[in-house]
């Protein structure tokens, strides 16, 4: 079972943002956070927004993933995403930005009635949390 490897498959609509032989696949569902090894019982889920890890050896690689669908199968993982990002092309900055934005025109609304500012400040959290967790390695 050593020798034994997962594809992963990230797309969104925008093209392919990674594929590779991989260990293990961590995600957030929308049920909560699964994880997958080879020989996994297939099966179909929602992602929400969130880190997607995997690991491959020693190696762990981050992804940010904004909501999609996990497709598992006993050695292929596809990701469908609205949007990915490797956690080191984050740019924080922008992230810390939006986030700053989001907070504010929620601030003013008194309430979380806006449901596009709500998702805008739930990604850039996302966000920033993996690149810093990308960066901490």
């Amino acid at each position: 079972m050593a020798d034994k490897k997962l594809t992963l498959d990230i797309v969104t609509p925008y093209g392919h943002v990674f594929t590779g032989e991989v260990d293990e696949v961590i995600a957030h569902g929308s049920e909560g956070e699964f994880g997958v090894l080879p020989d996994h019982i297939p099966f179909l889920t929602t992602l929400k927004v969130g880190m997607l890890a995997y690991k491959n050896g020693s190696e762990t690689g981050y992804f940010f993933v904004n909501w999609g669908y996990a497709e598992v199968g006993m050695d292929k993982v596809t990701i469908l995403a609205d949007s990915a990002e490797k956690a080191e092309d984050i740019d924080v900055e922008r992230a810390k930005e939006a986030k700053r934005r989001a907070e504010e025109k929620l601030r003013h609304e008194q309430m979380m009635e806006d449901a596009q500012e709500a998702a805008a400040l739930e990604r850039a959290i996302a966000r920033i949390q993996i690149a810093e967790k990308h960066q901490i390695r």
